[in-house]
């Protein structure tokens, strides 16, 4: 019976959602060890190469948000609710700015690779795409769920959880410089591995807690799958093709 209870899905928490604080602080803190030992490790190679302001203002916007969520979880964490609440308009502010900044910035890293490199495809742009498209319909989501507060968090935690891979892949880079895959899971793990691992922590916990919210679930699958999508178009010629049709018609 135990374990029958613990794979019932629930709609709404049918626990105090103070309970749910330290887990979603825990989330959080791993988002931050995953962007802070990317971005730091790759920060001096990147600034050699001169980078646009335009990637400068990316960086800043996008960074600004880790510290807007952590100071909504923090705000529910010391009970001002009503703090949280109000900040949280200013937070869809936010996102809005970010879903112009997200295509920004991949445009002028893109652009500051042509101009050291020379004309070639662009199929990394798939991972953008599914980057900034999952955090923005999760983020959606979590608003339309802001009075089930157990969905809510879950969905706002995951909705920044689409938007870790730069900061993981980048350590897995300066980890493994010479890791190379040539074929989807790999590419999948090498690209992915700190948003499964946040998905899969998030989830195992919730199952070991018997506190399985199906909104939650389904999202979480849905932005895995939509993630090994995005690693099988990375290595498949014809998107690889399209991509360097829109390359030429950028530049």
């Amino acid at each position: 019976m135990e374990n029958v209870a613990r794979w019932k899905w629930h709609v709404r928490g049918n626990w105090n959602p103070r309970e749910d604080r330290i887990p979603s602080l825990v989330w959080l803190g791993i988002l931050w060890v995953g962007m802070i030992l990317g971005f730091g490790l790759d920060a001096k190679s990147f600034l050699a190469q001169n980078p646009p302001l335009l990637l400068h203002l990316h960086a800043a916007v996008f960074t600004i948000w880790m510290f807007l969520l952590t100071a909504q979880l923090l705000l529910v964490a010391r009970n001002r609710v009503d703090l949280h609440r109000r900040l949280g308009w200013f937070l869809v502010a936010w996102a809005c700015l970010m879903g112009m900044m997200g295509p920004v910035g991949a445009y002028s890293a893109f652009m500051m690779n042509v101009k050291a490199h020379g004309l070639s495809a662009y199929p990394f742009i798939a991972v953008h795409f599914v980057d900034i498209g999952g955090f923005l319909v999760l983020l959606a989501i979590g608003i339309r769920l802001r009075k089930n507060p157990a969905a809510h968090k879950r969905m706002m935690i995951l909705s920044t959880v689409a938007l870790a891979d730069p900061g993981f892949s980048r350590f897995i880079g300066y980890a493994i410089p010479s890791w190379d895959p040539h074929t989807v899971f790999p590419y999948f793990i090498q690209i992915f591995y700190g948003n499964v691992l946040i998905v899969t922590l998030m989830l195992g916990w919730d199952l070991y807690r018997g506190r399985l919210i199906r909104s939650h679930v389904v999202a979480s699958i849905t932005l895995l799958a939509a993630m090994y999508v995005a690693s099988f178009l990375y290595l498949w010629p014809p998107w690889q093709n399209l991509t360097l049709r829109w390359v030429t018609t950028w530049v």
